[in-house]
């Protein structure tokens, strides 16, 4: 079924609705994340479900994910119409595992933050959270993982 006028958004609405600029909208339609449809005058016009595609890509990118995985979140999503909550909840749940991890690594890293703040060191080349077991000594002076050195293990 072909949407009507009253279906399809210009570009500025759209922007004006989700809250993103029209430059991340024709960023994300290169990437292939949401699709306009052009008129006769090649103006770009997104139905309605772009919004809920556009809600989806902002709170992915709030979770962490690339904007890789949000594409291939997205591909599991119909375009034309709103997904169900059943389509929703496949996905939701798949990012309830990502946050549970992320949680998980943030209590990681507040736990032995405090440990290196409360040793006192202020050594790169022993710390435990930035240099854990000494890795990176082998590589040179310096901040060896913020020089490009790809972290071992």
């Amino acid at each position: 079924m072909s949407p009507t006028s009253r279906d399809l958004l210009p570009i500025g609405e759209l922007a004006a609705r989700s809250g993103h600029a029209p430059s991340a909208l024709r960023y994300y339609e290169d990437l292939g994340l949401i699709h306009a449809e052009r008129t006769a005058g090649g103006q770009r016009r997104y139905r309605r479900a772009t919004l809920r595609r556009l809600a989806f890509i902002r709170a992915a990118q709030r979770i962490g994910l690339s904007l890789d995985e949000v594409r291939a979140a997205l591909a599991r999503l119909p375009e034309g119409h709103v997904p169900t909550t059943a389509e929703w909840n496949a996905i939701a749940t798949a990012w309830q595992e990502r946050i549970d991890e992320q949680i998980a690594e943030l209590r990681r890293l507040r736990d032995r933050l405090t440990e290196c703040v409360g040793c006192g060191c202020l050594s790169v080349s022993h710390c435990s959270l930035s240099n854990p077991g000494d890795v990176a000594a082998g590589g040179g002076a310096g901040a060896r993982y913020l020089l490009g050195d790809e972290p071992v293990g």
